[in-house]
C-alpha cells in the first residue's frame, strides 16, 4: 500500500515578518510557530513520516526539544534558494533516507500555516487518497477582485467566479511531485500545484477555510495566538 508523507520547506526567512529570527521560529502559544504545524501532522495516524526541510545553515531548530515527536519527524538541512528547490531537494534526501515509492503521497505543507485542523488534514486525505492526480486545500473566493494599474489605480474588477485561494497541503505522489519540480526548475512557479498544472494535469480542489491561513504579517500572529488558545481550550 502506499504511504502518507508530509513534508514542510521550513529554509526561508520570513523577511515580511520584520524580525531578525525566521519566521518559522517565532513564538506562538508558548512554542516556535512551526511546532504547531508539526504537532498536526504528527498526531495523524495516516501519516508515516514528517519530512522538515531547512536551510543548510540553520541555527535554531537546535535550540528546541523535539524528542516528542522522534518516531515520526525526519530533518534535512537541504534547503534551497525557493520553496520549489527546497521541496525537490527535501524529497531527493528523503528518498535517499527512506525508500520513498514513486506511488507514495508526499503532503507539502508550509511552516507559517499553524492552524491546520485535525478534520481539514483528514478530508484531503480522504478525498484525494484514490485521486489520480491529488489536490490541494483552498478556499473560494469570497471578496471582490481589483486589479491596479502601474499608478494604483483600478484598472478592472475582475470576475471572482470559480476562483480560489491556494492553501496546504497540497497532496501529489512522489514520482510525480518529483516529475513537475524538476519540470518547473528554471520558471517561477508559487506553489506544488502550479508545477503539476505545468505538466498539463489537473488537481483538485479539496474545499477548506479561512481558519487555515498563512502568517505573512506581524498581524497575523496575534489571529493564529486566538485561533489555537479556542481550539486548546476546546
Amino acid at each position: 500500500m502506499s504511504k502518507f508523507l508530509a513534508l514542510i520547506p521550513a529554509a526561508g526567512s520570513g523577511s515580511r515578518m520584520g524580525n531578525d529570527v525566521p519566521k518559522q521560529y517565532l513564538p506562538l502559544s508558548g512554542k516556535p510557530m512551526i511546532y504547531h504545524t508539526i504537532n498536526t501532522l504528527c498526531r495523524n495516524p495516516s501519516i508515516a513520516d514528517v519530512l522538515i526541510v531547512l536551510a543548510p545553515r540553520d541555527s535554531e531548530w537546535d535550540k528546541y526539544d523535539w524528542s516528542e515527536f522522534s518516531g515520526k519527524l525526519r530533518v534535512f538541512k537541504c534547503g534551497g534558494d525557493t520553496r520549489a528547490a527546497s521541496v525537490l531537494n527535501g524529497l531527493t534526501a528523503a528518498q535517499h533516507a527512506l525508500g520513498i515509492s514513486p506511488e507514495d503521497w508526499i503532503l507539502v505543507h508550509d511552516a507559517a500555516r499553524p492552524c491546520l485542523s485535525r478534520s481539514q488534514l483528514d478530508k484531503l486525505i480522504d478525498e484525494l487518497a484514490d485521486d489520480a492526480v491529488g489536490g490541494l486545500l483552498a478556499v473560494p473566493v469570497a471578496d471582490t477582485l481589483k486589479r491596479s494599474n502601474q499608478e494604483n489605480r483600478v484598472a478592472c474588477t475582475e470576475p471572482r467566479e470559480h476562483l480560489w485561494q491556494a492553501q496546504t497541503p497540497q497532496m501529489f505522489r512522489y514520482g510525480l511531485l518529483a516529475q513537475a519540480l524538476q519540470n518547473a526548475a528554471n520558471t517561477q512557479i508559487t506553489d506544488d500545484a502550479s508545477a503539476v498544472e505545468a505538466i498539463g494535469l489537473r488537481p483538485k480542489l479539496v474545499a477548506s477555510d479561512s481558519y487555515n491561513f498563512k502568517v505573512t504579517y506581524p498581524n497575523d500572529l496575534a489571529l493564529a495566538e486566538l485561533i489555537l488558545q479556542q481550539r486548546n481550550s476546546q
